[in-house]
Formats: C-alpha cells, sequence, structure tokens
C-alpha cells in the first residue's frame, strides 16, 4: 500500500513521491506495473483524477512508462536508489544575464522580471540572517558554502525538483556560470578533454567549459529535445563522457526532452563511466503543468546539477547551486574548486528558502509570466499572423518564425532601430557545428521576462514593422 502521507503539497504531488519512495527503497521493482487507476484511487480514497495526474507527470519525467495494453509501469531508469541525506552540521541552521544596457522594448531572452525583484523580502532576510548569525557564522568560511545555506538548498530541490540529494552533496556558487566553470575544471582535471554540448544552446556555459580545456563536441536538437542518437554517436566518434544538457526546457528551442531520451541519457552516462550536466536554468516556470522533475532524480551518481537564482530572481544577487555526486563532490577537495559568496548573503539565501519566501516569489511570477506570455501570443498572432510561434508553455522566452527569405539578423538590426531588443536563432549556434535542426534559418528568440506588461502590444507592434520592412 502507497501511503500518502501528510507531507506538503496537493495529494498527487503526495502520490508521485509515495512512488517514488517505493521504488527508490525497492518495494516497487524496474518493470513492475502500477495499480489500474481506477483501483489505486479506491484503495486510497482519492479521486481517479489525482491517480491519473500522477501517473502522468512520472511518465512525463521518465520515471514511468505508459504501455497500451499494459497500463503504466516503472521504467528500468527508475531503479536507482535514493542516497540518504547525510546529518546536517552542528551549526546548520543559465545563463547570466546581457550587461550592456536594456532595451526600452526589451524582448531579448535570458532577463527575468527585474521590476518584481522581491527587494524587501530579501532585504528582510539579509538583515534577519544578520541578526541572528553567530560568531562561528561570521569566521572564514566554509569553501562548499555555509552548512545552512547548503542545507535549505537540498531541501528546496527535493522538495520542487525531486532531486535526490542531502546538503552534503551540495556546493553553494556565484552563479550558474561560476558552478559551470567549477565543473569544467573538475572534468579536465580528471582527465576529460571533450563536452558533448547541445546545439543551439546558452553559450556562457560553454565558452567557460572550453576557456577550461575542454573541446566542444556538437549533438544537434529536435522538438523532442537533444538528438541521443547523435550524442551517443558524437561520443563514440570523439570518446567524450561527459555531456551539457537543458532537460526541463531546452533552450533557445523551448523543447522539452522526452520520457524515453532522458532514460537513455542516463543509461548512456552509466555505461560509459560518464557525467551529464544538468543546466536547471528555468525549470521552475511551467505554465500548462507542473514542471518536470529534475533528471539528476533519475541518477545522482551521474548526474550533476546546476542551478542559481539568475532567472527566478535577479543576476545582480550573484548566488546559485551546484549539486555533485559523492565521488565529483570528494574531487573537488578541501577548497571545492573556487570561492563562495559572502556568508552574509549565504544566510540570506537561506533564511529567504526555509522562510517560504522564495517559493511565494515563485507562485507570483508564475502567475505574471503565464498571463505575459499569453497576451505576447495573441499579440503575435494578431499583428503577424501565419508566423509559427514555438516552445513550450514555460520559460521565458518563445521561438518566432520568419517568412521565407527574411534575413534574421536584418530584422534584429530593424528592430533596434525602433528600440525593440530581439535575438536571431543562429546567435546560439555552436561555432563550426553542423547545420541545426531544432530551428530554422530564419527565426527569433523572444524573451518576455523583462518586458513590462504595458508595453507588450507596442513592443510586438514595432516588431511587426520590422519584419514589414525587411520583406519589402
Amino acid at each position: 500500500m502507497l501511503d500518502l502521507g501528510q507531507g506538503p503539497g496537493s495529494l498527487a504531488q503526495r502520490l508521485e513521491r509515495a512512488v517514488r519512495d517505493a521504488v527508490h527503497a525497492g518495494r516497487v521493482p524496474p518493470g513492475a506495473a502500477l495499480p489500474p487507476s481506477r483501483a489505486l484511487a479506491e484503495s486510497l480514497g482519492v479521486s481517479r483524477w489525482v491517480v491519473t495526474e500522477a501517473y502522468g507527470q512520472l511518465v512525463a519525467e521518465g520515471f514511468c512508462e505508459a504501455r497500451v495494453g499494459s497500463g503504466t509501469r516503472v521504467a528500468a531508469a527508475a531503479a536507482r536508489p535514493a542516497r540518504p541525506a547525510p546529518p546536517r552540521p552542528a551549526d546548520a541552521g543559465g545563463p547570466a544575464a546581457e550587461t550592456r544596457p536594456r532595451a526600452r522594448l526589451d524582448l531579448g531572452p535570458g532577463v527575468p522580471d527585474l521590476r518584481h525583484v522581491p527587494r524587501a523580502a530579501w532585504a528582510r532576510a539579509v538583515r534577519d540572517a544578520l541578526a541572528d548569525a553567530t560568531d562561528v557564522d561570521l569566521a572564514a568560511p566554509d569553501p562548499a558554502g555555509h552548512p545552512a545555506a547548503r542545507a535549505a538548498v537540498a531541501g528546496y530541490l527535493a522538495r520542487a525538483r525531486a532531486a535526490v540529494a542531502g546538503a552534503g552533496d551540495v556546493v553553494v556558487t556565484h552563479g550558474a556560470t561560476d558552478g559551470m566553470t567549477r565543473l569544467a575544471r573538475l572534468l579536465r582535471s580528471a582527465g576529460h578533454r571533450s563536452l558533448l554540448v547541445e546545439d543551439p544552446s546558452w553559450g556562457r556555459l560553454r565558452d567557460v567549459a572550453r576557456d577550461a580545456g575542454l573541446d566542444l563536441v556538437v549533438a544537434g536538437v529536435d522538438d523532442r529535445g537533444v538528438d541521443v542518437g547523435a550524442l551517443v554517436a558524437a561520443a563514440r566518434r570523439t570518446g567524450a563522457r561527459a555531456a551539457l544538457l537543458t532537460p526541463a526546457h531546452q533552450f533557445p528551442t523551448g523543447t522539452l526532452l522526452a520520457p524515453e531520451r532522458r532514460e537513455q541519457v542516463v543509461a548512456w552516462a552509466r555505461q560509459v563511466d560518464g557525467l551529464v550536466v544538468e543546466d536547471d536554468y528555468d525549470a521552475e516556470f511551467r505554465y500548462d503543468r507542473r514542471p518536470v522533475s529534475a533528471l539528476q532524480g533519475l541518477d545522482p551518481e551521474r548526474v550533476a546539477l546546476v542551478g542559481s537564482l539568475s532567472k527566478t530572481v535577479s543576476p545582480a544577487l550573484g548566488l546559485g547551486w551546484l549539486v555533485l555526486p559523492p565521488r565529483w563532490r570528494a574531487r573537488l577537495g578541501p577548497h571545492a574548486g573556487g570561492f563562495p559568496p559572502s556568508v552574509v548573503d549565504q544566510l540570506a539565501l537561506a533564511r529567504f528558502v526555509t522562510d517560504g519566501g522564495y517559493e511565494r516569489h515563485l507562485r507570483a511570477a508564475r502567475g505574471r509570466f503565464r498571463r505575459r506570455r499569453a497576451a505576447l501570443l495573441e499579440a503575435l498572432a494578431r499583428r503577424l499572423p501565419g508566423l509559427p510561434v514555438t516552445g513550450l508553455a514555460a520559460g521565458l522566452h518563445v521561438v518566432l518564425g520568419l517568412p521565407d527569405g527574411v534575413a534574421a539578423d536584418a530584422v534584429v538590426r530593424a528592430a533596434a532601430e525602433r528600440e525593440v531588443a530581439v535575438a536571431d536563432v543562429r546567435r546560439y549556434r555552436v561555432p563550426s557545428g553542423p547545420p541545426a535542426a531544432g530551428a530554422a534559418p530564419g527565426s527569433l528568440v523572444l524573451g518576455y521576462g523583462n518586458l513590462a506588461d504595458a508595453r507588450v502590444q507596442e513592443a510586438v507592434a514595432a516588431l511587426a514593422a520590422a519584419v514589414r520592412d525587411v520583406a519589402r
């Protein structure tokens, strides 16, 4: 019998956790059929919708498989046991934004809503954290991060992203770029010479990997995420055993890594004794359903999780995290591969997360971005009818296809003359990589994170005028 318990979340979320716990504990083996939704609903005393919603989420994450004629079964990739969280110490309580000035009508990707940074909540967290800090807290910092911040991040990731991690697996960083820099150096020191990357993808994390001495090996992206067949073939050809991926929301194509591909990626990493680096840059923002769980939860021994506050709150805070498999965490050594953020900022992060301020901010942000995305799509349909708009109902950007013969770079320049910032999808191609399948050359990446609601219509009208001018 599955025990829903009295934990946080809806009944469907608690049922998902109960299924995961049963599998990780060995009570339900891989390949086993889960009870039919109607029978399980009756035995638990819940509605059938609760069961179908939980099953649907687990299938979307690759934890389970839905097979015609045989119901819902536990996937083989779900068999990895969860590691118990290490005891807390006694004193424990994606991409970076552009630095150039933002355009007045900001449809550029990569920036959250800077008008709604929770200034008061963050200031309160800093003030309270400093007031409550002990003399020991204010001594020389732990290179891996303050225990309270590490424990708070581990708890949040377990709740929100179904990550399998304890405080000892977390390293507090200055952001995703800092986390990737540490990882790239770690890979290089462990003998890796190549890194598989998606094409197209966010360039900043690729750049720091290349700067650390890793050769970039390209794997294309289609409408089901990274092409795992191409990734495996490239790995065989080059000997690469590490991959940088965005499974929850690929940038810039906006696709989700398909459930069977999630399993295939993890299986590949096990087979070659490799490492998958999961860039979890904006997975909290999903508008049609709850976000899929982190790939890291499928195999904590083979997946490193990189995250930050840059896309969810603000890059100015300079805070992020790196969740590492134990053997890779041990390789970092006593210096954790870098310098930690300010202890006061880390204590504020711990307070912000444990007091619920971070998740309250995320709930409010999801509502704003859902409405803004809908307004953007409506305006695009009215001003640029017939042009395709692709990407999940998620994150902070969409991809707009342009008419045949209209060059994206020309539209970018024409839009800039009208104070509109947009990005050519080719900007995110890997230099010297093969032709990309994930987005047509005549495509724009439109961000709506930092666009004021009142300016959505004006921005799209100006963009439409730029497209018409270039098309003439």
